[in-house]
């Protein structure tokens, strides 16, 4: 028997500060968690400067995201709930480019206090639990009917980290490529001890300079200046080495603010392929997210994010339905 848990839709858990008169730019995949960043993928909270760079200039900077971040899988018959609080510090480093562009890398590492399962790949399939297992489960499942009064019992504290690099040769384009590594610091229930891994990468092309802000008296004339379309592939390995699959993206989005709040959506078809080891079919999902940044100052930025996805097609263990990832947090950059 094959059963399947949907994924606490692990974001980036940094995102980059909204450069000003930009927002058509602010993309997420990030991620946190969370729910689980969220991550989507281009833009990070946090992660670079709230200014262009000359052309030739460099700046470093140290960076602090807090997040806490929840994956609600209401497709699933039991309706698994997973939480997570993740502390990740790291340094954003950016050079100035040509007709205001940038070259950034991030670096990133942390812990996460993991209730429930921890950070999981898009649509990772279980199967049955060997023999040598059914004691450890035996434990798990009535320690979660102790704690079922409480929701997803406390696990253990885990370790997530984030590399990306990002390219952006003008104000149209961005491209990045990330690794986000996760490390199971014990074998519980579903989670196996080990090193996860994921890989992205992505570009996006913004129709407009990004300059909307409804509170200054913005009309819909103004819309076109906002929209954006990525593309963005996701490909995971389970800790044993499992490789669970990828997913593509190719989602239109729109952002704008209103005043001091950035706010970007984002929509459209996930292409995906699931590992071999499932013997499942690929199929096509449908989703979107929400996002929300707002800059305390030009250090401090308060975020927020909804993804949902929905399940488009149903089979043994998996159903037809939504599943959500939300997450909110801080990120300073001191």
């Amino acid at each position: 028997m094959i059963t399947m848990t949907s994924p606490c839709f692990a974001s980036p858990v940094s995102r980059r500060f909204p450069r000003t008169q930009r927002p058509g730019l602010a993309l997420v995949p990030i991620s946190l968690a969370m729910a689980l960043a969220y991550p989507a993928p281009l833009q990070a909270h946090g992660a670079a400067g709230g200014e262009d760079l000359a052309p030739g200039a460099f700046q470093i900077a140290p960076v602090l995201t807090l997040e806490g971040h929840a994956g609600l899988e209401n497709n699933l018959e039991d309706q698994p709930r997973h939480y997570a609080i993740d502390g990740l510090l790291g340094v954003v480093m950016e050079w100035g480019l040509p007709n205001k562009g940038s070259l950034a890398i991030e670096a990133m590492v942390g812990p996460a206090l993991v209730w429930g399962e921890a950070d999981h790949f898009y649509g990772r399939v279980h199967l049955e639990p060997s023999e040598e297992h059914h004691a450890e489960d035996a434990d798990h499942h009535a320690e979660e009917h102790a704690h079922s009064h409480g929701g997803a019992p406390f696990r253990r504290g885990d370790l997530k980290g984030r590399l990306q690099v990002r390219y952006e040769p003008n104000q149209r384009f961005s491209f990045f490529a990330e690794w986000l590594p996760y490390y199971v610091t014990r074998s519980q229930g579903e989670d196996i001890q080990g090193l996860k891994n994921e890989l992205g990468f992505g570009v996006a092309y913004a129709f407009g300079d990004g300059d909307v802000n409804f509170a200054l008296g913005d009309g819909l004339e103004t819309v076109a200046d906002g929209l954006f379309v990525s593309l963005e592939n996701r490909t995971g390995w389970e800790s044993d080495g499992t490789y669970l699959g990828n997913y593509t993206d190719p989602w239109l989005g729109f952002g704008f603010n209103v005043d001091r709040l950035n706010v970007t959506l984002s929509a459209g078809p996930r292409f995906y392929s699931p590992g071999s080891y499932a013997g499942l079919p690929s199929r096509t999902d449908w989703g979107g997210e929400v996002e929300l940044e707002f800059p305390l100052s030009r250090r401090t930025v308060l975020f927020a994010h909804w993804k949902p996805i929905y399940s488009s097609q149903a089979g043994e263990g998996w159903g037809r339905g939504w599943q959500h990832h939300i997450g909110t947090g801080v990120t300073f950059r001191f």
